[in-house]
């Protein structure tokens, strides 16, 4: 989330961006896009990898297709499907890091947009362990957890700005 998109006059600083949640993206074997996945939850501040998930149901086209498939998963996936392999458990490395990359690079590129999604990669490449693929600038959690206090607080913060801008422009 970034709070530099509340007061655009202000120039951001480190501060104002906050990285609420992260979840490992696991493609399937076969899949054409990533949609095809599994959404492991990774708590943010030890990297742990928590139960994964799935969200292919939202990508289903069709006017009846929304009655064909759940409506809900849970994060029932502690193995990736594709050759058993566990993922639960494991530790994503330098967790605090990935998530500083995805902050700064926010407050770089895009401090007025208020909330969006950095796809991370993690490489195998010792010259670039990590790096940025895309930013996602309408995204969502994922399945993900985050810290629903300081995502609250910040909305607030955002229909607050607004409405004072409305108050403001119904006087004009």
């Amino acid at each position: 989330q970034s709070r530099a998109a509340l007061n655009l006059k202000k120039a951001p600083v480190k501060s104002d961006i906050t990285a609420l949640s992260c979840v490992f993206r696991a493609g399937r074997q076969g899949a054409a896009t990533d949609h095809d996945s599994i959404l492991f939850n990774v708590d943010v501040k030890t990297g742990e990898i928590l139960g994964g998930t799935t969200n292919a149901h939202w990508y289903r086209l069709g006017l009846f297709q929304w009655m064909r498939c759940p409506w809900r998963s849970q994060h029932s996936f502690t193995h990736h499907p594709d050759g058993n392999i566990p993922v639960k458990g494991q530790v994503i490395p330098d967790i605090a890091g990935m998530l500083e990359l995805a902050e700064e690079s926010h407050r770089k590129l895009c401090p007025d947009v208020p909330l969006c999604g950095w796809d991370v990669v993690l490489s195998a490449d010792d010259n670039v362990p990590v790096c940025l693929l895309e930013v996602n600038l309408s995204c969502n959690f994922f399945r993900g957890s985050f810290d629903k206090k300081v995502y609250l607080d910040y909305l607030d913060d955002a229909f607050s700005s607004l409405q004072a801008k409305r108050l403001v422009a119904d006087l004009e």
